[in-house]
């Protein structure tokens, strides 16, 4: 088994996509193959798609399971009454995996589900794929259990990759704004959710977890080249351009759309709003991408 993913990025690279421990990656809408972690006092439990390794974690259990499986799922889950949800990676099924995960969660008397999903879910959503999570939550509102829903931004440790080899970030998001959100608030969030005392203090809720500002990707490119010594600069590229330049991926049309519609909801505004949702949770101040960056640059 190799250390990575094969995965493309929104610019249309093939990238290898470090695989992460379960316990720091509730990943949103660019997922990897997903886990759904059930971690509760009585009996930590983690329910792990079959291509991936489970964490050896003190008094947990594991069961293999992918979201489609109903039977294996349910049987995976039975006897669990808290289910951490992470949305499975893109396809063009992810809808129908997701139902099936959610529909096998009730059957096994889970009393409350979290969920990941992304923010400004809505049927009409720009970015495409924000459309799986609006039809997910849907499904999860009429399933009868309790549920969280944990609605993340465009993660923050992605936008190093997003540059090009001649250290340029294009996309056609215009002076939008996006507010996004490290990998490790989201994780701190869904933990203190998940190990609330009070199994009522979140059900009902939906948070949208967010960094604490929304530079724009000009803003974005001045903070990469003040953590990484070099000139980066931001091209925002006409529509027609964006698939133009993802032209030669090879990814299918699905994708593509995905990838070109990330910086058109940014240009839309739709990722732009900044919520207190990290701090309320994690009693911490969220991170910002500057401090991200220099963090990870004294590692």
């Amino acid at each position: 088994m190799s250390a990575c993913d094969d995965a493309f990025d929104p610019r249309g690279r093939r990238r290898c996509r470090p695989r992460r421990s379960p316990s720091r990656e509730p990943p949103g809408a660019s997922a990897d193959a997903s886990p759904a972690a059930s971690p509760t006092p009585a009996r930590p439990s983690c329910c792990w798609s079959a291509t991936r390794l489970a964490p050896r974690l003190p008094g947990a259990t594991t069961a293999q399971a992918v979201y489609g499986d109903h039977d294996a799922v349910r049987r995976a889950l039975d006897g669990v009454p808290t289910v951490f949800m992470v949305s499975a990676s893109e396809s063009r099924d992810r809808v129908d995996q997701h139902r099936a995960f959610v529909d096998a969660a009730a059957a096994a008397g889970v009393e409350h589900l979290v969920y990941t999903s992304f923010v400004g879910a809505a049927p009409d959503a720009t970015f495409t794929l924000v459309r799986d999570h609006w039809a997910t939550e849907e499904h999860i509102r009429s399933s009868g259990m309790r549920f969280t829903i944990l609605r993340d931004n465009l993660y923050a440790d992605f936008v190093p990759g997003l540059v090009g080899d001649d250290d340029v970030l294009r996309g056609p998001a215009g002076d939008g704004r996006v507010a996004v959100v490290a990998q490790d608030d989201i994780a701190d969030a869904a933990a203190a959710v998940l190990a609330d005392p009070d199994p009522d203090a979140h059900a009902g809720r939906t948070y949208d977890l967010t960094g604490p500002e929304a530079p724009t990707l000009h803003e974005v490119a001045a903070v990469l080249s003040a953590a990484t010594g070099r000139k980066i600069a931001y091209h925002p590229e006409t529509v027609a351009e964006a698939y133009r330049s993802r032209a030669s991926s090879g990814a299918p049309d699905w994708q593509v759309d995905a990838w070109v519609s990330t910086y058109t909801a940014i240009a839309n505004g739709e990722l732009a709003a900044v919520s207190d949702a990290v701090p309320l949770l994690t009693r911490r101040p969220a991170t910002s991408l500057a401090d991200l960056l220099n963090r990870a640059a004294e590692r």
